[in-house]
């Protein structure tokens, strides 16, 4: 099974790739997940607040490598080729992945901050923010995970300043040539 992540500043298109692997029928394990249903188990509403303040917990209480650790089993009960883990947040987390998965591959997505905050004021998840100020908290709430190093561990980078169809290109082209190797 070969194993590929990916990761990214909030809302640079990280969900948007999921989707794309996932129409190409590519199973994704989706790390927020895990953040979503602990907030959702502790009864609290899905805020931004909350899921900070959710993944901080659980990092804090069992490692900053505690959520990969809890997505490991999910990506090992997938039967498939090829899997895609969606989220990752830090360092510590793509060592995880690299431990379990041999071969495993990191890709990056970039996006300027300007396009990210322009799509977080046109998706309005709950968990959004809604200005650039809460914008530039979020990134560095992530950052202080690790992201910024796990950013820099990218074995494939991929921009997404451009058109959907554009990133669709992109990703899709990833995919297949993966699914072309060995």
């Amino acid at each position: 099974m070969k194993v590929i992540g990916v990761v990214g500043l909030p809302a640079s298109g990280k969900g948007e790739f999921s989707r794309i692997a996932a129409g190409l029928g590519i199973p994704v394990v989706v790390m927020g997940d895990v953040i979503r249903n602990a907030v959702k188990d502790a009864g609290l509403p899905p805020t931004d607040e909350n899921h900070g303040a959710m993944a901080n917990r659980l990092r804090a209480e069992h490692g900053m490598d505690a959520i990969a650790i809890l997505c490991v089993g999910a990506i090992k009960k997938q039967d498939a080729a090829l899997v895609l883990i969606d989220g990752i947040r830090g360092d510590a987390e793509v060592r995880v992945f690299r431990q379990h998965f041999p071969g495993f591959r990191l890709v990056a997505i970039e996006t300027s901050f300007e396009k990210r905050l322009e799509r977080l004021c046109e998706r309005k998840r709950s968990d959004d923010v809604g200005s650039a100020d809460g914008l530039r908290t979020r990134d560095e709430r992530e950052k202080g995970w690790g992201l910024a190093r796990a950013l820099a561990l990218a074995d494939v980078r991929i921009n997404n300043d451009g058109t959907l169809e554009e990133f669709t290109g992109k990703v899709t082209g990833f995919i297949r040539s993966l699914e072309q190797e060995p």
